[in-house]
């Protein structure tokens, strides 16, 4: 999917005036040179700026041995949205690049990727065996959606209920709308996780905590 902007009314079979001072109604997410003018005090992150939710807690998962951080996480008592961006080119669709490599990966871990369209376009629905933390054997449901930008890619994984209940990841996929994403003008290689940088008040948290 290309990261778009566009009305959310279809255009009229018959012209009508429009109002010049009447703000276009734009999709996310945003990149930073499209940042709405919403009045949200979105937390700054580097790469992102994730608007707060109610009832959601704003983690950072962070890799023990080389303090990077891995991704971004929106959890709530429902499940959760997990944040990555990436360096793409300019024209490209990285995206459609990396969805196989990604069902592969899946399938050599004992799991399952099936694509269909959503809202955001080609997604993958992914299901997985895990190991709980009492040591019993689960299957763990996924969505993943890849946005294409202006030189960068953003990946979203719901999980939870927001990956198989469709009322309930209504709610989520507005949280990822509400993303923006600040590329820099700094060459990178392309698939290169974009840099995110720690605030003081983030709480950090290792791949697997819930």
């Amino acid at each position: 999917m290309k990261f778009r902007r566009r009305s959310e009314k279809t255009e009229p079979a018959v012209a009508e005036p429009v109002d010049a001072d009447e703000p276009a109604v734009v999709d996310g997410p945003f990149d930073i040179d499209d940042l709405p003018d919403d009045d949200v005090q979105r937390v700054d992150l580097g790469s992102l700026l994730i608007a707060p939710e109610e009832g959601r807690e704003l983690r950072l998962q962070v890799d023990e041995s080389s303090q990077a951080v891995q991704a971004v996480l929106l959890a709530g008592a429902d499940g959760a949205l997990e944040l990555r961006a990436f360096a793409a080119p300019r024209n490209g669709d990285l995206w459609t690049e990396v969805r196989p490599q990604l069902a592969a990966d899946l399938a050599r871990r004992g799991g399952t990727a099936t694509e269909r369209e959503g809202r955001f376009g080609t997604e993958l629905v992914c299901e997985l065996s895990v190991q709980t933390p009492e040591g019993r054997a689960a299957s763990q449901a996924s969505r993943i959606i890849g946005i294409n930008g202006p030189r960068w890619m953003l990946r979203g994984t719901f999980l939870g209920r927001p990956a198989t209940d469709p009322e309930s990841a209504a709610e989520w996929e507005e949280s990822l709308t509400r993303v923006v994403i600040r590329r820099g003008d700094h060459a990178m290689p392309v698939g290169d996780p974009l840099p995110v940088v720690l605030p003081d008040s983030a709480r950090r948290t290792t791949p697997g905590e819930s």
